[in-house]
Order: C-alpha cells, then sequence, then structure tokens
C-alpha cells in the first residue's frame, strides 16, 4: 500500500494509542486517585458488609447503610477521644522543638571529626527549619476548624471517597457483570479470570494493610509508653499511618522516633532501633506473609521502584497505590499469558486431530 508496510505502520499506530493513553492517564491522575481511593476504602469496608448481608439477607442497601452509620459514630467518638490528645501533643512538640534542638540531644550529637567543625551551622539551619515548622503548624492545629473550611475545596476529594465507595459496594456485582457483557467467548473467560484474582487480591491486601497499621499502632505506643518516651501516641499514631507506605513508610516513622527521642533528651535510640529491628522481622516474616497468602508477591526492587515512581506522579497517594498497581498489571500479564497459551495449545490440539483424521482417511 503506496509503499508502507502495513506491519509497521500496525505497530507505529499501537504505539501512538499507549502513548495517548499514557498521557490521558497522566493528565487525570488526581481523579484517577480518587476512584482508586474509593475501591480501597470499599475493599475496607466489604467484609462488614458481607457479615451483615448475612443477617439480613438480600438486603445490601440496607447493610450498607448500617455500616455507614457505625462507621460514622465510630469516626465521631473516635474523633472526641483522640483528637484532642493528638493535638495537644502535636503543638506541644512543635512549640518546644527549637529550644529541644539548640539543648536537647542534638546540641551534644557525636558528629565525625569531618563534620565537627560546621555543627554550629547545622544546629542553626535545623533550629531556623524547627522554627519555620513552629510558625505554620501550630496555628494550623489550633484553628484547624476554620482552616478546613477555607480548604473546603481541598476536602471534596475526601469526600467524594466514602460516596463513591458507597456505590461500588452497593453495584460491584452489577459492574462485573456489566464488564463481562462488553466481551465473548474465550475473552469473556480471561476477563473473568483477571476480574476474580484482582479482588481476591486487593481483598487479601486491604485486609493486611489494616491489620498492620492497627498492630503497629499497638506495639508502638505500648513499646513507647514503656520506654516511658514523650509523645507515645502520636508517634505510635504516625508509625501506624506510615505503615500504608510500603518500604518507605516504616523506615520514615524510625527516623521520626529516633528525632524526637534524641532532641527530646528521652534517649533510649539502642532500645527503639532494637525494637523496630525485632518489629520489621516478625511483621515481614511472620504476620506479613500469613495475612497476605494470596496477595501481593514482588520483588523488593520492583516495589522501591514502585513507590518512587509513584511519590513522582501523585505524591503521598501515589507511593500508597504504587503497589497494589505493580500487583494487578502482574495479575492481568499472567492471566493474559495463560490464556494465549491455552489458544496455543487448543490450535496444535486441532491441527493434530485434522492431520489424524486425514490419515484415518
Amino acid at each position: 500500500m503506496l509503499g508502507i508496510d502495513e506491519k509497521a505502520l500496525r505497530v507505529t499506530w499501537t504505539v501512538f494509542l499507549f502513548t495517548l493513553l499514557l498521557l490521558v492517564v497522566y493528565s487525570i491522575r488526581e481523579t484517577l486517585l480518587v476512584f482508586a481511593g474509593a475501591i480501597f476504602f470499599a475493599y475496607v469496608l466489604s467484609p462488614i458488609v458481607t457479615l451483615i448481608e448475612r443477617v439480613l439477607p438480600k438486603r445490601r442497601a440496607v447493610a450498607l447503610g448500617l455500616v455507614y452509620v457505625v462507621l460514622l459514630g465510630a469516626m465521631v467518638g473516635l474523633g472526641f477521644a483522640l483528637i484532642p490528645r493528638l493535638a495537644s501533643e502535636a503543638i506541644s512538640l512543635f512549640k518546644r522543638l527549637p529550644a529541644l534542638v539548640m539543648s536537647g540531644g542534638w546540641a551534644t550529637l557525636p558528629l565525625p571529626g569531618w563534620a565537627a567543625p560546621v555543627r554550629g551551622q547545622i544546629m542553626d539551619a535545623v533550629a531556623k527549619w524547627a522554627s519555620g515548622l513552629e510558625a505554620h503548624a501550630v496555628p494550623f492545629i489550633q484553628e484547624a476548624g476554620s482552616e478546613i473550611l477555607s480548604g473546603v475545596g481541598n476536602l471534596v476529594p475526601m469526600i467524594l471517597v466514602p460516596i463513591l465507595a458507597f456505590f461500588f459496594l452497593k453495584d460491584a456485582r452489577a459492574i462485573k457483570i456489566g464488564l463481562l457483557n462488553t466481551t465473548h467467548g474465550s475473552s469473556r473467560t480471561t476477563l473473568g479470570a483477571i476480574l476474580d484474582d484482582v479482588h481476591v487480591m486487593l481483598q487479601s491486601y486491604m485486609k493486611a494493610l489494616v491489620i498492620l497499621a492497627a498492630a503497629s499502632f499497638s506495639a508502638w505506643f505500648i513499646f513507647l509508653s514503656i520506654l516511658g518516651a514523650p509523645y507515645a501516641l502520636l508517634l505510635a499514631g504516625l508509625a501506624g499511618i506510615l505503615e500504608f507506605i510500603p518500604v518507605i513508610g516504616p523506615a520514615a516513622a524510625l527516623v521520626i522516633i529516633l528525632v524526637v527521642n534524641s532532641a527530646t533528651g528521652a534517649g533510649g535510640l539502642v532500645w527503639i532501633l532494637g525494637f523496630w529491628v525485632l518489629y520489621r522481622v516478625f511483621q515481614d516474616y511472620v504476620l506479613n506473609p500469613f495475612l497476605m497468602s494470596s496477595g501481593v508477591e514482588i520483588h523488593p526492587i520492583l516495589i522501591l521502584f514502585g513507590v518512587l515512581a509513584g511519590e513522582r506522579l501523585g505524591g503521598v497517594p501515589g507511593m500508597f497505590f504504587s503497589v497494589p498497581i505493580l500487583a494487578i498489571l502482574k495479575v492481568v500479564l499472567s492471566n493474559l499469558s495463560r490464556a494465549a497459551t491455552e489458544r496455543e495449545l487448543s490450535v496444535v490440539d486441532l491441527i493434530s486431530r485434522e492431520r489424524s483424521a486425514e490419515r484415518d482417511t
């Protein structure tokens, strides 16, 4: 056709469409993050909804309503119980941080010989950073209500997540049937297998993350309380939240806890480091494999790459979604490869049967 190779033209067209798809995904990444957050939130609530649905069969909407009412009540109760204490600890820490930096454990922290002459400059830079943190963080926490109202536009995605999750939970079966109806034959079978495998993986992954975050919060709070470390609730809460960020999150939690304890002169840094190592061994080799028996199996290097790439594309939410996205891609490619192999085997089997029939005749 006009001297143009048709195969090269098809390859070029495929590359163009794939590049266009990537550009569209990148341009609407914030919207995709909201929908992804809603899907993951739906998976967090799904076991509770299923449990209530056993008591109220064929009344999924009623079960969902009960779950949301209980969830709202629990959030309000925990908010009144924990938020004032967390805010008080955070304000106290930020107000004391500049003075702690100059007179606490950091002022006498041993440095290598080559860094000792610049200790003063380092301490001045850290003190300036701490003062800036105090100037911005304390007013925000003290005037949280007005700050939230003034920044209501930023809360729209957070409001949309539970609303979208409600519809995902309510119409999950209908959505799956609708997707399956877009294909026929072997493609329908392959798509069904992909959806089933992704469902099992995400269900296992989200259940494990919630349990791991709760376990991390409880372990750190008990340990820091026994150690007598200041701001135990605040630091344990940060450790639990950062558990949702693979690889980097637990390491960041350790650094924050070490920094706060060294700045306050509470000591026990060796004990904290030893506890973190022991807890990571227990979590990574005992608790995590038990919870994710049907979950994510990705090489640590690929996980780290995904976390760093996710941060560049979507910030902290991108870091959280990076691992499940990699796992979903793995599930999709695995099922497509299996389907292609089965098609090849069926073709080979058909050819062998035809040849056998020709020999018989």
